[in-house]
């Protein structure tokens, strides 16, 4: 495996969800409710990295469970050749700003929260940061997660180095 793709896999356990601190209670009604438990279920996607020295392909699975009260729980996990990445988080409806939230972490430490956009019947989380990796070097990163119909969930990553300017991306479509 190119270091890029060492490198890109840490980036993207820290950002895939990088989600923390909490989702408030969850008071949902019906619509909301309905809508989340239909991504309960058993999940698994390929997709390959570009960008790199070589383009390389990974898989991953996904699982959803339903969560307390108006809750759907993930929990995740990607191969890209001999490196594992895990995620695992909550999505909620929250009443009181009527959006919802997802809390994201991963093996690699990474934390946050997200708050989803409805556009018909799709709802997109989109994660933007700047950190810093391992060696002190800035690094851009961007997710986009979106829940669409009750068939698809796709994962797109983008990792820019700001030093070098290399742009690491993947697109991970999900199906049950």
């Amino acid at each position: 495996m190119n270091k890029g793709a060492v490198h890109f896999m840490r980036v993207i356990a820290a950002i895939t969800f990088t989600i923390a601190a909490g989702i408030p209670s969850a008071f949902a009604g019906p619509k909301e409710v309905a809508l989340l438990s239909a991504y309960i279920g058993e999940w698994s996607g390929a997709s390959v990295l570009q960008g790199g020295d070589k383009p390389e392909p990974f898989t991953c699975r996904l699982t959803v469970d339903k969560g307390n009260q108006a809750k759907i729980n993930y929990a995740g996990r990607c191969t890209l050749v001999n490196m594992n990445l895990s995620v695992s988080g909550t999505i909620a409806y929250d009443d009181a700003s009527r959006t919802f939230q997802a809390i994201m972490g991963s093996n690699a430490g990474y934390k946050g929260v997200a708050v989803g956009r409805v556009q018909g019947d799709k709802i997109t989380f989109d994660l933007a940061e700047k950190q810093t990796d391992k060696a002190g070097r800035p690094v851009r990163l961007g997710a986009s997660i979106t829940l669409q119909g009750s068939n698809s969930i796709i994962v797109a990553y983008q990792v820019e180095f700001n030093d070098s300017g290399k742009v690491l991306t993947a697109t991970v479509p999900f199906a049950k």
